[in-house]
This record gives C-alpha cells, structure tokens and sequence, in this order.
C-alpha cells in the first residue's frame, strides 16, 4: 500500500521506530538515521543484564525491513548528508526532543522550507509546547505516571503497578502513522506537507478517554476497585473449577442478567430484588461475587465455556502470554507473522495492527544490521567512492 513512500526515521527506542515499523511492513521504505554506536535499544537485554542473547526480539519487532545508515550528526558532513536524504523523503519521522532539532537545524520550520512537501511527524514525551517540551519522556513517565493512567489501573489501597515493556510507545506508534497517512491523504489536494505531531502524554489522555470524560464533566472517577467490590459485580474475573480465571462483561442495560445466571444455573435469582437491578446489585456486591464465585468455580472452562457461548455471553478465557500467542484464533486473525533473519530460519513476531487483504502487509525483511546500508545509501545521494571513504575515516558515518 505505501510502496513508493520513502521515510526518514531519526529516531531511537520504541514508539517512533514502532511506526516506523507499521509502515516499513506497509511497503514504505523507511531509512533509519542511527548515531554512533547504534540505536540503545538494541542494547536491551544487555541493560538488563542478560548477555549472550542470539535475536534480540525487541529490536527486530520495530525495525524489521528498515535500512540502517550510522551518522553522526554533530559533525557537519554527517549532517549535511542528512539534508540531502530528508530534501528527498515523503516523511521525517523523529523523536528527538524539539530543542536538540532546533539546535541541529532539524526542527520542522527548516525542514519545511527546504522541502515543502515533507510530512514531518514529531512522536515527544511531551508535546512540542509548554514548560516540559523538552523533558525526557519514556512511557512508564510520559503515557503512564504523568497521564494519570497508572493511578486509574492502581488498585484502590495498593501501590501502582508497572506498565509492561514498551506498552504506551506502541499506542503511540498508532497514533503517529495514522497522522501520517491523514497528512498525506491531504497533500494530494494541497500539495504541500505540514508536521504532524504525537506525544505519549496526549495519547494517554486519548487511550483513557472515557475515564477522563468523566473526570472532565463531573469532577471524579471510580477507583479500581478490588473483585468483591466492583462497581459492577458482573463485570468481573471469576476461576472455574479446574484452576482457570475468566473475565465476564455485560451490556448495557439488564438484558443480559437473565442469561448470566441461567449459565450459572442461579435462574432462582432472576427476580431476586437483590440482584435483578443494578444499583441493588452493586449495594450487595460483596454478596453476590460470593454466590457468583462458588457458582463458577462448580463448572469446568470447557462446561462454562459451552454454557456462556449458548447463552451468547461476552467473556473471555484469562490467558497467559504462553497460551495467547499459539491460540488457534490469534493465528487465525493474523496476530502472528514471521520475520526474515539474516540467518536462519524466520522468528515468529507479532503482526501490524491492520490486514489489508490480498496484499503482502507482513515483514519485508530483518531488521538492519547496524550501518547496514550506510555506503549504499550515501552513494545514492550522489557521493563519491572517495567521499564515503572520508565519512567513515572521520567517524562522521559508520
């Protein structure tokens, strides 16, 4: 769908990389401007001090089928090699801190002048305006902490609890490459590029939005409340007999309690007035995530799951990482695609958000070796044998 499209990716770590990603398997074709000694995150086991790894699973998943060129950009033959490369690409795709572009000649105003078609996605910690623009952000701080999302997911009484590996980077890798597309759907009317800019603080509010609705109209939210006293008791984890957890959630209205409980065979609770509403149900909440919770736990998964399903229920087996990426309907929806290596066989990798049906929308290829690409890259912007030499003898290319 985006072959064609050439993108710049001046970026490190996680979620401007992870759109980068998104559109490399897409079929653009995303150049990955590394500094010296390469993207950190390639780094990643080694930071958690775990040596000797062969495939490092985190790089590969956000720059699979990227080209990599090293410069170092504070020398000014690196830079100008930069230019040449941004004067012809549809998309420079950064999360370096809006200061430090400034510094460099990099921000978006420079940019935009010398090449006026440009798409110039910014993806910050913190927006490109106000006292924290330049702060650095990573998602634990920015998405999570900063947000309000980790005090919304924090148990009420408990302490916060950790966001997984790169969580909020790669909602925010979402949000950049559909801004993205949206300016480019544009400049085939006006002609002309503009920046496009994401942050994982302003994602997080998105991602959140219906609590913070709330907050913004009535001042407040609920807590996250432990199991026996959920606001809504039917929205719930319950464990079946054989040691299995599953999430139930109900519609909105009362249509769902009758089947609820003929699956459970609690139908004597039908007309109970304890029950039969919600605000009586949510006054006796304790009381009935008791009775619930011996009901569940007298059926096997595969009994309540034949049960719920014939009574057209919502709920969900809680499955572990192990179990939920060999689920049959997990490979049936594409959730699993494979990736290239440059030796051996491919490595299994989650997929892109989206299926484009009938078209080749996985992974083009491995992610790059470090530089990979540099001398090849560098002679198609028109430098000489002996010019690239220079570059990599003054360490302003690697």
């Amino acid at each position: 769908m985006l072959e064609g499209l050439k993108v710049v990716e001046y970026a490190t770590y996680v979620a401007a990389p992870g759109a980068g990603a998104i559109m490399a398997d897409w079929g653009a074709d995303v150049i990955k401007v590394e500094p010296p000694g390469g993207d950190p995150i390639r780094m990643f086991f080694a930071s958690v001090g775990i040596e000797g790894v062969a495939v490092n699973p985190v790089f590969e998943f956000d720059n699979r089928g990227k080209k990599s060129i090293v410069l170092d950009t504070t020398q000014d033959a690196a830079r100008d090699a930069l230019l040449k490369l941004i004067d012809g690409a549809d998309v420079f795709l950064t999360n370096v801190r809006p200061g430090g572009l400034k510094r460099a000649g990099l921000d978006h105003d420079a940019l935009l002048a010398r090449n006026p078609r440009l798409i110039y996605a910014s993806l910050t910690g913190y927006g490109l305006d106000g006292p924290d623009a330049d702060r650095p952000g990573m998602d634990s701080a920015a998405f999570w902490a900063r947000s309000g999302l980790a005090s919304l997911f924090r148990p009420k009484g408990g302490e916060p609890v950790a966001l997984r590996t790169a969580f909020g980077d790669h909602v925010a890798s979402l949000a950049i490459a559909s801004g993205v597309l949206a300016a480019l759907y544009e400049r085939q009317s006006t002609g002309k590029g503009r920046l496009v800019e994401a942050s994982l603080l302003r994602t997080a509010h998105y991602v959140g939005g219906s609590d913070f609705a709330i907050q913004h109209s009535y001042g407040r939210t609920a807590t996250n409340r432990p199991r026996a006293d959920a606001a809504n008791p039917l929205i719930n984890y319950f464990k079946t007999k054989d040691g299995h957890w599953l999430t139930m959630l109900t519609r909105q209205g009362e249509k769902d309690w009758p089947p609820f409980c003929r699956a459970l065979k609690l139908d004597h609770l039908i007309e109970d007035e304890r029950f039969s509403r919600a605000k009586p149900r949510r006054a006796h909440g304790p009381e009935l995530v008791a009775i619930l919770d011996e009901a569940f736990a007298s059926f096997t998964l595969d009994e309540l799951s034949a049960r719920l399903d014939a009574e057209e229920m919502v709920w969900s087996p809680l499955l572990t990482a192990a179990e939920a990426i060999i689920d049959p309907q997990t490979i049936a929806a594409g959730c699993v695609v494979q990736t290239p290596q440059h030796e051996g066989p491919p490595i299994n990798a989650p997929g892109s958000p989206v299926r484009f049906h009938g078209a080749d929308d996985g992974p083009k290829g491995p992610a790059p070796k470090m530089g990979e690409h540099t001398r090849a890259v560098l002679a198609q912007l028109g430098y000489s044998d002996a010019e690239i030499d220079a570059f990599y003898a003054s360490g302003a290319a690697a």
